[in-house]
C-alpha cells in the first residue's frame, strides 16, 4: 500500500499583482505542508495571473514570472508543486506549467490546446505546444526539460493536462494513460458559467475512470481581472469516484482541497483495465527526479459533505454576481457603490446584490475580516447592515413623469437592504435642457413629434448628479441595464447605461424578474427571503419617461420579454436567419398570431443592427453564460451593417406562404 496525499488549490489572484500573487501561492504551499501534502497542483498562469491580456507580450511579464518562480523554489522542500507561468522559447510565448520538487525545477510542460472561443483569447498571446515535441530549454544560464513529457518523482509518475487540454477529443490524457501515469494534474483557469461545474465534474470523473489515474483539478476563485468570475472548483477523483471537492464561489483568497490516494491500488486497477501494450519508455519522454515524498496515513472513509447550497441557476446567479462585486470593489480600490434606484426591477436587483455580497462575505469571513478586505473604517464594522450602509448609496431621481409607486418602491428596497437613500428632483434640469434646445432651434418640443428625444433627455439628466455623488465618495457607479435591453438598445446611452460596472448586463430580463420573485419569497440558501421586493415585483416594467396618461410599459414598447429572449437566443446564439426564427416562434407561441410575431421579429433584427454601437460602449459586465452579448468578450457584430434587409424580405415571403 503506497499512500500519497495530493491537493489542489484555488487562488484569488490578480493580474500583475506580483507580491500579492506570490503571497497567496506561499499560503497555499504552507497550508499543503501542514496537511502532509506530497503533490500540490496550482492553477494555470497562477504566478502572473491568467487575465494579463496583452501584457503577456511584455518581456517584463515573462521575466517577473520567472523571478517569482525562483523565489518560491525554497518553499517547496519535501514537496512536489505545479506552478503556472508564461515562458518564451525561440521567439514564441507558451502557457506553461513548471513542476518543482524539493526546491528544484524538474521540468516544464507547455499547454497543447489553447482556449480561443469568445471570452478566451489565448491564441493571441501564446502558441500551442506541439504534440510529441521535447527540447532542452536554455534559460537564465541553465538547461531544463521542456515539452511533451511525464515526470517520475520519488517513484510517482505525474502528467499534465492544462485546462483546455481536457476539453478536446484528442486530449493528452490518452497518451499519459498509455504510459501508466499515477497522477494527472490539471491546472486550470476555467471561468464560471451557469451549470458548467457539472460538465467539469464529468470531465474529471471520466478521466480518472478511463485513464486509471488520480485526477487533480485546480482553478482560480473570484473576480480576477474584471469581467470573468471563477468559482474556484477544485476536485480530486480516483477510479471514477470523486474523493474530494472544494467550496465554490467563496470569499477567502486561498482554498486547499486534499485527499489520500493509494498508488498501488490505482496501478492494479489500471493493469486490469488496460488491454494495450505495456509501457515503453522510448515512446514518451520521462524526466526523473529522486526525492523522498511524505507518506500519508489512510484517513477514515467518509462521504463528501453535502454542498452548502442547492444546484440551482438562481443560487448560482446570486452568488457569482455577489462575489464578482466584492472583488471588483476591492481590486478597483473603490470605497463603495452608488445605484440610481428607479423603483423598478433592474436597479432593485443591483442594490439587492450588493446587500447579498455583504451578507455572504460576513457569513464566511466575519464582520471584521470583511471590513478589512474592503478597507472600511472600524466605525462601519459593527454589523453586516452597518457595512451595507457604509458601502451603498441609492438615489431616486424624479421627473414630472415619476410616480409615487416607483418612489415608494425605491425607498422600500433601499431600507430593506440597509442602504443610504437619497432623492434628487431632476425635473428642473430636464426643463432647462428642453428650453435651451427650443430656444436654439426656434420651436417647442412635443410628445407627438419628439417622443424619443424627450424620453432620453430625462434619463440623461439623471447621470451627472449620481456621477458627482460617486466621485465625492470615491465610489463605483453601477449601471443597471440588463441583457434584453442591450440586445435591442432599449436603454439611453449616457443615461441609465452610465456607470463603471454593469453587473446584470449579462442576464436577460425574463430570468431577472423570475429571480426577484424567488428572492422575495425564498431567497438564497442561508439568507432567506426579502419580502420588501414585492413593491417592485407587482409592477409592470416601465421606463416611466412618458407622461402618466401614456401608461408606458417596456413590453408595449418592445414585445413580451419571454418572446424577446427566445428571439435573441435563436438569432444571436444559434445564428438563425429571420425566416428560421419565425418558424421557431410560430411553433412555440402560436397564440400571438402571424402578424404580431412578424412585427416582433422585424423589430428585434432592426434594433439589434442599429444598436451595436451601444453595446460597444456598455460598462464592463460579468460573463455569466455563453450567451453573453458583450462584444469585447463573446459576441462580435459590425457597428455598421446591412441591417438584415435582405433576410427580412425573405421573412415576409416565407411568412406569406405559411399564412
Amino acid at each position: 500500500m503506497h499512500l500519497v496525499r495530493v491537493a489542489a488549490a484555488a487562488l484569488n489572484q490578480t493580474p500583475l499583482d506580483w507580491d500579492g500573487n506570490q503571497a497567496r501561492i506561499l499560503e497555499a504551499i504552507r497550508l499543503a505542508r501542514r496537511q502532509g501534502v506530497a503533490v500540490l497542483c496550482l492553477p494555470e498562469l497562477c504566478i502572473p495571473g491568467y487575465g494579463c491580456e496583452d501584457a503577456f507580450f511584455s518581456r517584463g511579464t515573462i521575466l517577473e514570472s520567472w523571478r517569482v518562480l525562483q523565489e518560491l523554489l525554497p518553499e517547496t522542500k519535501g514537496m512536489i508543486v505545479a506552478l503556472g507561468l508564461p515562458i518564451m522559447h525561440r521567439a514564441a510565448n507558451y502557457n506553461a506549467v513548471c513542476l518543482v520538487a524539493d526546491g528544484h525545477i524538474v521540468g516544464l510542460v507547455g499547454k497543447r490546446f489553447l482556449a480561443g472561443d469568445g471570452i478566451h483569447y489565448e491564441p493571441r498571446w501564446f502558441k500551442g505546444w506541439p504534440a510529441g515535441k521535447f527540447v532542452q530549454w536554455e534559460h537564465d544560464g541553465h538547461s531544463y526539460p521542456l515539452g511533451d513529457q511525464i515526470f517520475e518523482v520519488g517513484g510517482l509518475r505525474i502528467g499534465f493536462e492544462i485546462c483546455e487540454d481536457a476539453w478536446v477529443p484528442n486530449r493528452p490524457g490518452v497518451e499519459l494513460a498509455a504510459q501508466g501515469v499515477d497522477v494527472i494534474c490539471n491546472p486550470s483557469a476555467s471561468h464560471f458559467a451557469f451549470g458548467k461545474h457539472e460538465v467539469r465534474k464529468q470531465i474529471v470523473l471520466g478521466a480518472s475512470r478511463s485513464f486509471g489515474a488520480a485526477y487533480v483539478y485546480s482553478s482560480f476563485i473570484g473576480n480576477e481581472a474584471g469581467r470573468v468570475i471563477y468559482d474556484g472548483e477544485c476536485m480530486i477523483a480516483a477510479s471514477g469516484h470523486l474523493i474530494a471537492e472544494g467550496p465554490r464561489l467563496g470569499y477567502d483568497d486561498v482554498y486547499l482541497t486534499s485527499a489520500v490516494i493509494d498508488v498501488d491500488l490505482a496501478r492494479m486497477i489500471h493493469a486490469r483495465r488496460t488491454a494495450g501494450p505495456a509501457v515503453d519508455d522510448n515512446l514518451r519522454r520521462i524526466t526523473r527526479f529522486d526525492t523522498q515524498l511524505p507518506v500519508a496515513d489512510l484517513p477514515p472513509q467518509e462521504p463528501l459533505p453535502a454542498p452548502a447550497w442547492p444546484d440551482d441557476k438562481r443560487e448560482e446567479f446570486s452568488r457569482a454576481v455577489a462575489l464578482g462585486l466584492f472583488d471588483y470593489l476591492r481590486k478597483s480600490r473603490s470605497r463603495g457603490f452608488v445605484v440610481s434606484l428607479s423603483g423598478g426591477a433592474d436597479s432593485a436587483a443591483v442594490a439587492y446584490l450588493v446587500h447579498l455580497m455583504v451578507t455572504l462575505a460576513t457569513q464566511e469571513l466575519g464582520v471584521a475580516a470583511t471590513c478589512a478586505r474592503l478597507g472600511l473604517p472600524e466605525a462601519a464594522c459593527t454589523t453586516p447592515r452597518a457595512i451595507v450602509r457604509a458601502l451603498l448609496t441609492c438615489v431616486y431621481q424624479s421627473t414630472a413623469n415619476s410616480s409615487d409607486t416607483t418612489r415608494n418602491a425605491a425607498r422600500a428596497v433601499a431600507e430593506a437592504v440597509g442602504a443610504e437613500f437619497l432623492e434628487f428632483d431632476v425635473d428642473p434640469l430636464v426643463r432647462a435642457y428642453v428650453r435651451t434646445v427650443e430656444g436654439a432651434i426656434g420651436r417647442e418640443l412635443g410628445w407627438q413629434g419628439d417622443d424619443i428625444a424627450l424620453q432620453n433627455i430625462q434619463a440623461r439628466a439623471r447621470a451627472p448628479g449620481v456621477w458627482l455623488l460617486a466621485n465625492l465618495r470615491g465610489a463605483l457607479l453601477l449601471a443597471t441595464s440588463n441583457r434584453s435591453e442591450a440586445a435591442v438598445g432599449y436603454a439611453t446611452m449616457d443615461g441609465d447605461t452610465c456607470g463603471g460596472l454593469s453587473p446584470i448586463a449579462g442576464i436577460d430580463k425574463a430570468f431577472l424578474r423570475q429571480w426577484l420573485r424567488w428572492v422575495e419569497h425564498e431567497g438564497p440558501a442561508g439568507v432567506g427571503p426579502t419580502p420588501e421586493l414585492r413593491a417592485v415585483n407587482v409592477q409592470a416594467p416601465t421606463a416611466e419617461l412618458r407622461p402618466a396618461g401614456a401608461h408606458q410599459t417596456d413590453e408595449d414598447d418592445l414585445m413580451p420579454y419571454p418572446i424577446l429572449d427566445v428571439i435573441e437566443r435563436a438569432a444571436i446564439r444559434d445564428k438563425l436567419a429571420p425566416k428560421e426564427v419565425y418558424r421557431v416562434l410560430a411553433s412555440r407561441f402560436p397564440e400571438h398570431g402571424r402578424a404580431l410575431l412578424l412585427l416582433w421579429i422585424k423589430r428585434f433584427f432592426r434594433l439589434w443592427s442599429q444598436n451595436q454601437w451601444k453595446r460597444e460602449r456598455y460598462a464592463p459586465s460579468f460573463h455569466l453564460d455563453d450567451e453573453n452579448l458583450d462584444p469585447k468578450t463573446w459576441c462580435r457584430f459590425p457597428i455598421l451593417s446591412g441591417g438584415f434587409a435582405h433576410e427580412l424580405a425573405e421573412l415576409d415571403a416565407v411568412a406569406g406562404r405559411d399564412g
